[in-house]
């Protein structure tokens, strides 16, 4: 009997959603409440909308109640949405209640069929929920009990008395509260995901000094790299630098005295895969092919200026 009692009691608390963990409201959470029939209560039902039942209900439970500050339940059943709404006002003395009668709407634990009605009293004061049978709306009715009770039981219909302490319980909504409850959980959830940035900066930060300080670096492979190439460096301009320019301008030069003596010119210079080649054009009583102009040979005939041109090669 323990056991089944406990079980009972479980199966009738409220759990604490996922935005009660974000925000850290799960350990405050209120998971049992107290049945309460409220002052004022309204009911209807409204066409199923997929994704858009929350607004509907709210906006529907606002103009019955005249209020935007309203408390509601709901259920879905049959492509309608079936709705109990009371202004916040008349919770101010139970916040943390329920009203029993949310437990007959259509889909809920006390509902049968549409042909029974459903009542409860609480101090004096009974609710009744029933369906016309003609049109098919659903009617609330609120009132004194000693009123109230006689008038809906002489109505040829089935009845149900709704029992609090077995009914699961339907925990009202508010539209404002869960704005602020949602808003409280991305605070949250922005502060957490910024500690954990931060967290995982200070750790890569530390790894990083301890790369830093901590590891042995091994320079040598690289410095005898970097001596190599300097190396290589210098040979390459030494190279460069040894190049056969020098030589062919002292060469030319010589040429170039030499011919001015003897009223000659030089006229081609010419380098071609390590052999030079050359000409110059000399007076006809030129006859010496000797010393720096060794090996030359005479073009047979005049040039233009009545000079002789001469070759000769390296």
């Amino acid at each position: 009997m323990k056991e089944k009692g406990a079980k009972e009691r479980n199966a009738g608390k409220i759990k604490p959603g996922i935005a009660d963990y974000i925000a850290g409201e799960a350990a405050s959470f209120v998971g049992v409440l107290t049945p309460h029939l409220p002052q004022e209560i309204v009911g209807g039902s409204i066409p199923q909308i997929p994704g858009t039942e929350e607004e509907a209900v709210w906006n529907a439970a606002s103009q019955a109640t005249g209020t935007e500050r309203v408390h509601y339940v709901y259920s879905i059943e049959g492509g309608r949405v079936w709705y109990l709404a009371s202004p916040s006002s008349t919770l101010a003395s139970n916040p943390d209640s329920w009203c029993p009668l949310a437990a007959a709407l259509p889909g809920n634990s006390e509902y049968w069929d549409r042909e029974t009605v459903y009542l409860y009293e609480q101090e004096g004061m009974a609710s009744a929920l029933r369906w016309d049978q003609e049109t098919g709306r659903m009617q609330v009715f609120l009132g004194a009990a000693r009123t109230l009770l006689p008038r809906v039981q002489s109505m040829d219909a089935n009845f149900v008395t709704i029992n609090a302490e077995v009914a699961r319980p339907i925990p009202w909504k508010n539209r404002q509260l869960r704005t602020e409850k949602l808003s409280r959980a991305a605070s949250m959830a922005l502060l957490y995901a910024g500690l954990a940035i931060n967290f995982m900066a200070i750790i890569i930060l530390l790894f990083q000094y301890a790369i830093t300080n901590f590891v042995k670096r091994d320079l040598a492979s690289v410095k005898a790299e970097t001596e190599k190439v300097s190396v290589d460096l210098m040979f390459n301009a030494l190279n460069a630098l040894q190049s056969d320019s020098v030589k062919h301008m002292v060469r030319i030069q010589e040429l170039l005295d030499y011919l001015a003596r003897i009223d000659g010119t030089l006229v081609k210079y010419e380098v071609n895969k390590g052999s030079v080649t050359w000409e110059a054009l000399v007076p006809q009583s030129f006859s010496d092919c000797g010393g720096i102009l060794k090996g030359c040979q005479k073009n047979p005939g005049l040039e233009a200026d009545g000079r002789v041109r001469i070759k000769g090669s390296i």
